[in-house]
């Protein structure tokens, strides 16, 4: 029987204050392996229509849930992105540690991806090909 108790991860982020229960949800769902992956969305989990809500959400280095709807091109991560990250965009998203995309990308971010970029990034360019 799986333990019910969270992971360390979630549980700072828990305590860290308001986190969007979504992307919470989404992580979880991932890290357990449920039934519901990382590619249906991050709203499939809790059997809700993935085309609900923002494209792009993270929690920042200042503790804040930032979105956005219909990025493109380069995007400043505003509050320091870092920690859980949700690309729901038709397009992967390149995450750069340097302002203004600069620089090799820290992490590369398939459609549908749910998860956490340590340590942080400043900026997003949006609908890359690999």
């Amino acid at each position: 029987m799986r333990s019910l108790s969270l992971h360390l991860t979630v549980r700072s982020l828990l305590r860290a204050g308001s986190v969007p229960v979504l992307l919470l949800a989404a992580t979880a769902a991932a890290a357990s392996g449920s039934g519901a992956h990382a590619a249906d969305g991050p709203t499939a989990a809790l059997g809700t229509p993935p085309a609900v809500g923002p494209e792009f959400q993270y929690l920042g280095t200042d503790d804040q849930p930032h979105s956005v709807t219909s990025p493109k091109g380069c995007l400043a991560a505003k509050g320091g992105g870092g920690r859980a990250v949700t690309n729901r965009t038709r397009g992967s998203v390149a995450l750069y540690r340097e302002p203004g995309c600069a620089g090799s990308p820290v992490e590369v971010l398939p459609p549908g991806a749910v998860m956490p970029v340590r340590p942080y990034f400043a900026s997003a360019r949006f609908g890359i090909t690999r």
